[in-house]
């Protein structure tokens, strides 16, 4: 069974093909960059509109596979940006009806933690799922992903993405932190917000950006700034694993390519006698292969849409979501 999967949550515009049996056949990205600040919206969705049809094309072509030879399609129905998630959903229900076959919205989060199952065979796993406009921790109880701990504010992608702006850094800010941090030597002391299992990102993105202005080192000031919310990340998934007694912790979404990320959370695994799995950056990013495998999970798992029932749901909850493919 083929699906093509569309992703377009925020800045990505992704195009997936993907088979029942994990194989993904191809995948393209589209990612829109502002000029300058934040991403908007409506310019998002109309970058994302304008390629959305040479998208499709290309990756079908890569997969080597004809619109006709697809059983199935699948669209990011949230969270996430309003006018994005319309463009990938309008797109579904045009080539569902054009050829007849199903389609299936998905929850963006859940695909984060399914295209990570299957291309690290990490199985049961504690899942931090950090990115631009997430921060979960997640891990599978009683039918559905439960939410352990997330962010109160702000994810921990986007307070990274917002001082790297404000500092002059050019984009993306996250990779631009994580350069800078590797060449400071000097921690300043930022507030370290842990409500319970939650977190709070505004308060040392506040402070970082005060001192920044007072003329602190900007090097200093990236190291402190990653070495405080990355702390704060695994203490939280640290008493997720405890909690659960789960030996496996997935680690996905845009900000997992981050390596001293990956290395306080190996340190904390090897503690915990816990293994820590990463999928490949191209797959910890938005794309249109997560969508396509978990939409094959749940129309294999009975889940079905009639075309008008395919709408977006922009505050759609990780933890509203049956999984009947892990019962």
């Amino acid at each position: 069974m083929l699906c093509l999967g569309l992703e377009g949550t925020a800045h990505t515009l992704g195009v997936g093909v993907v088979d029942s049996e994990g194989r993904i056949l191809s995948h393209v990205s589209r990612v829109y960059r502002p000029e300058k600040g934040g991403i908007h919206p409506r310019e998002a969705a109309r970058s994302h509109a304008s390629q959305v049809k040479a998208a499709v094309k290309e990756a079908l072509e890569r997969a080597g596979v004809d619109l006709r030879d697809l059983d199935l399609f699948s669209f990011s129905a949230g969270p996430g940006l309003g006018p994005c998630l319309r463009v990938v959903a309008t797109a579904a229900r045009a080539l569902s009806v054009l050829t007849g076959k199903p389609l299936v919205g998905v929850n963006h989060c859940i695909a984060h933690v399914e295209i990570g199952r299957l291309l690290t065979g990490a199985v049961d796993p504690v899942t931090l799922y950090v990115s631009g406009g997430n921060t979960q921790v997640i891990a599978f109880e009683e039918g559905r992903y439960r939410v352990f701990g997330e962010t109160l504010d702000i994810p921990v992608g986007n307070c990274l993405d917002v001082f790297a702006r404000e500092a002059g850094l050019s984009p993306p800010g996250g990779p631009g932190v994580e350069r800078l941090a590797r060449q400071g030597r000097r921690y300043l002391a930022l507030p370290y917000v842990v409500k319970g299992m939650d977190l709070s990102f505004s308060g040392p993105l506040t402070e970082a950006l005060r001192r920044h202005r007072e003329g602190e080192d900007l090097r200093d000031l990236c190291f402190s700034l990653q070495e405080t919310v990355f702390a704060a990340l695994t203490e939280v998934t640290e008493r997720a694993v405890a909690h659960t007694e789960k030996k496996e912790v997935l680690l996905t979404g845009g900000v997992a390519s981050n390596l001293r990320l990956r290395e306080m959370l190996e340190e904390m695994c090897r503690a915990r006698g816990a293994s820590l799995f990463v999928p490949p950056p191209e797959f910890c990013a938005d794309n249109g292969a997560m969508i396509g495998w978990t939409g094959l999970l749940a129309h294999l798992h009975g889940v079905r849409q009639r075309v008008e029932e395919a709408v977006v749901r922009q505050r759609w909850r990780t933890d509203e979501v049956d999984i009947p493919w892990r019962r």
